[in-house]
């Protein structure tokens, strides 16, 4: 059943334990599935191909998506999102299975493309969502700056050690990194200065 339910300012909309909407959410969810996008389309590249089957490859994308969020959950000792709101789990295979049917097709360099999209697409929401995270537990601004650049690159993390690679974020990772805590620090500053949180 359709439920609405209003959080302060925020209205939350949950259908039975999904939820969709509501603190912050709707920024988690486009960032667990962009993240898991890059995950598929990041298993198909011969960089980290291994011969993946499909099965092979949605879970790679499902680590990709829920990766960051489930560490960010577990460093603040608490459920993660993923394991209560199942809106998480089925986004990261549909968009797993995008990533999969994508990387199939000609055109390397859109595929190329939509990978570094994503991977932008993800990183900054990522970053908001452990800043977030943090404040909302009275935490220090070094541990939402630390969880701004942990969150969205944990994921990422995973996926590369999966495919048997050195990890992307220990080889070459200053504009990521860089990227990661500028959009924290921005947030924070914004977060404490009492705006919206969008």
């Amino acid at each position: 059943m359709l439920q609405t339910v209003v959080h302060g300012p925020v209205l939350a909309v949950h259908f039975g334990d999904w939820e969709f909407t509501g603190n912050i959410t709707t920024i988690d969810l486009v960032a667990a599935s962009t993240n898991a996008l890059a995950g598929a389309l990041l298993a198909r590249r011969p960089d980290h191909s291994k011969k993946l089957t499909v099965v092979g490859i949605l879970l790679v994308a499902i680590l990709g998506g829920l990766g960051g969020g489930v560490v960010r959950d577990v460093i603040l000792n608490r459920i993660p999102a993923a394991f209560t709101n199942p809106a998480y789990l089925a986004l990261s295979v549909a968009f797993g299975v995008v990533g999969y049917f994508v990387a199939l097709g000609d055109g390397r360099l859109f595929r190329e493309g939509l990978f570094q999209f994503a991977t932008a697409v993800a990183l900054p929401w990522y970053a908001i969502a452990g800043a977030y995270a943090c404040r909302q537990q009275a935490l220090p601004i070094f541990a939402a700056l630390a969880l701004a650049v942990v969150t969205p690159t944990a994921g990422r993390y995973l996926v590369d050690v999966t495919c048997g690679v050195p990890p992307k974020r220990f080889v070459r990772s200053e504009w990521f990194v860089g990227t990661a805590l500028l959009t924290g620090v921005v947030w924070v500053l914004c977060y404490d200065g009492r705006l919206n949180v969008w």
